[in-house]
């Protein structure tokens, strides 16, 4: 069967964007870069800003299936595949468990812990003065983090406990539940996975304090290393952890998982993105160039892994 055929046969496909969430600008960027790219292919897409009828405005469309293109609450959370799984609609990524699973960075570490996966040491301070004991509990420098935020939004580097508190109150601004973790000093990784393959391995190298928003999508001096250097068995060591990380918090479909490596050789685990970016920023395109497939391609690989969930 031609592209074209396998194009028609697909049916309408509701491209998800935007939404309400803090990276909502992120989300329109991929998101009309999916679209653009499904249109290449022939695809019947329709673009979707979704707001909290996203669900009548599909009906009404009459869309076969969706490509989530939506980053952050209410679309990386559960949120909107919990409601295309009640309409029996196809979508592309993690179910409703995974997605809600990886989006919460204590879920996902107390996950990982249970399974014996490495991810650094943590606390979560209830509230300001909850922080006083931990950078004698976990040593100093500190990373502090929502639990349920991406794109690294309200995340701040502690160099000294006196900081410690001001970063709770910046990091709860986004979410009641804050993570105080251990700082890994070392080199930084991103493993894409594409239909229960891992693409190759990306190191990033970046002036600032850590690959931060700003690092991720507007800097020009972010350094993307692929091949990222590392031997045949690190790599290796590399690609399984990862590959365990996702299918541990039930991920499908595509994704990526974000891991450190210090200085004595150990991996990691940071957190797992079950909707990465699809911006000319972003790092699974990188990955998918690496290993030959252009960003149309990349694009119409992951709406394909909607054909695994069946229809209706």
């Amino acid at each position: 069967m031609s592209r074209q055929a396998d194009a028609a046969s697909l049916g309408r496909v509701a491209v998800l964007m935007g939404g309400w969430s803090a990276e909502r600008e992120i989300s329109l960027r991929s998101g009309r870069a999916v679209y653009e790219a499904l249109r290449r292919w022939r695809v019947d897409a329709v673009a979707i800003d979704a707001d909290r009828q996203v669900l009548d405005t599909i009906r009404r469309a009459r869309c076969d299936r969706a490509f989530i293109a939506l980053h952050g609450r209410g679309g990386e959370d559960g949120v909107i595949q919990a409601g295309l799984e009640l309409m029996g609609l196809p979508y592309t990524g993690t179910g409703v468990l995974g997605s809600a699973l990886a989006m919460d960075k204590l879920r996902s570490k107390q996950v990982w812990l249970g399974a014996g996966l490495p991810t650094p040491p943590f606390r979560q301070p209830r509230t300001r003065a909850d922080t006083d004991p931990v950078p004698e509990e976990l040593g100093l420098p500190l990373i502090v983090k929502p639990s349920r935020e991406g794109s690294s939004i309200g995340m701040t580097k502690v160099e000294t406990p006196q900081a410690l508190g001001e970063a709770w109150e910046a990091a709860v601004r986004f979410d009641d539940e804050v993570i105080v973790e251990r700082w890994v000093e070392g080199e930084e990784y991103t493993v894409s996975i594409l239909d229960g393959q891992v693409l190759p391995a990306i190191r990033l190298e970046t002036p600032r304090t850590f690959y931060d928003y700003k690092a991720k999508y507007h800097a020009g001096d972010t350094r993307y290393l692929c091949p990222c250097g590392l031997s045949d068995d690190a790599l290796r060591e590399l690609e399984q952890l990862s590959l365990r990380a996702f299918r541990a918090l039930d991920g499908s479909g595509w994704g990526r998982v974000d891991l450190m490596r210090d200085r004595q050789g150990g991996f990691w685990l940071l957190e797992v993105n079950t909707v990465p970016g699809l911006t000319d920023h972003s790092l699974v395109p990188m990955a998918a160039a690496a290993a030959g497939l252009d960003f149309a391609e990349l694009v119409w690989r992951i709406l394909q892994t909607t054909l695994a969930r069946g229809e209706g």
